[in-house]
């Protein structure tokens, strides 16, 4: 099975020029942990988290209205295409240790593939156990 068959098409994202404060809210309003961070053009240009907010914005003693997302966000992110093998990607997860991939086609954001929707087959229940217990295990053991 493809990615493209088990992504999440819709995406949230946000421009990296949006204030952190803005992205707090996206990520409040959508009930998500990150927003893949896209210019103008569709072009993915990285990642932000929940805990990037905290981490790189708040704890930092920034104010999230004047902080920018450019400023906190992961800016390289690996990213997969959407005809890549679904328990390709799942591996891929494992190794990297995160828990959903940007999909990329044509140089922009066209979904979000994530353990859920590879845990959604039959089939991917193996591989995204598998992939979690990667993640779980590289975690434990630093």
């Amino acid at each position: 099975m493809k990615v493209r068959e088990l992504m999440t098409a819709s995406v949230v994202g946000i421009h990296p020029e949006e204030s952190v404060e803005v992205a707090a809210r996206k990520l409040t309003n959508h009930n998500v942990g990150v927003l893949p961070v896209c210019n103008d053009r569709g072009q993915l240009c990285g990642m932000v988290t929940d805990r990037d907010l905290v981490t790189r914005c708040l704890a930092a003693n920034k104010l999230p209205k004047e902080t920018k997302v450019r400023e906190v966000m992961t800016g390289q992110v690996l990213t997969v295409g959407p005809d890549m093998e679904a328990g390709v990607a799942a591996h891929l997860m494992g190794r990297q240790q995160v828990r959903r991939l940007p999909v990329v086609e044509d140089g922009k954001l066209c979904g979000m593939f994530s353990l859920g929707d590879l845990a959604r087959t039959e089939d991917g229940i193996m591989d995204a156990a598998d992939a979690l217990g990667d993640i779980s295990q590289n975690i434990s053991s630093r």
